[in-house]
């Protein structure tokens, strides 16, 4: 595997040595209440690593360029999926969906956290997650 780009936010996920994205999130000290994207609390919120697998809760397709700001992507916009993934029990993650074609994706199907380029207003080239059809959801 290539080497991948750093990612676009090192307190929202890390990438595996084999370079699998790591979601992080924030577990309350207290109420054991997980958040995502980890709050900034050390002292009340421990890290964790979020499960890879899940099933896809929600999503829906976006067809129009956003506005700009805060939307820096080309000007020729290219629809996307977006959806919600439930990893487990544990949360539901919002997140780019990839690896279908844009009809191919359904309500309950299993779902797997991967690693995908981002490139920054600026032209730089970062890591982000997305979720893309896989087995094992819920696992």
């Amino acid at each position: 595997m290539s080497e991948m780009p750093p990612p676009i936010d090192p307190q929202l996920f890390r990438l595996a040595a084999d370079g699998s994205p790591i979601l992080l999130a924030g577990r309350d000290r207290d109420t054991g209440r997980i958040a995502f994207p980890p709050p900034a609390d050390n002292e009340r919120f421990e890290t964790i690593a979020l499960p890879r697998h899940g099933r896809l809760w929600s999503w829906t397709i976006q067809r129009f360029r956003p506005k700009s700001p805060p939307y820096a992507g080309p000007e020729a916009f290219e629809p996307y999926a977006v959806g919600y993934v439930a990893l487990g029990d544990t949360i539901i993650i919002e997140g780019r969906l990839t690896g279908a074609a844009l009809d191919g994706y359904r309500i309950d199907m299993p779902m797997e956290l991967v690693a995908i380029a981002f490139t920054m207003a600026d032209g730089s080239t970062r890591t982000t997650f997305a979720f893309a059809p896989g087995a094992g959801g819920g696992q």
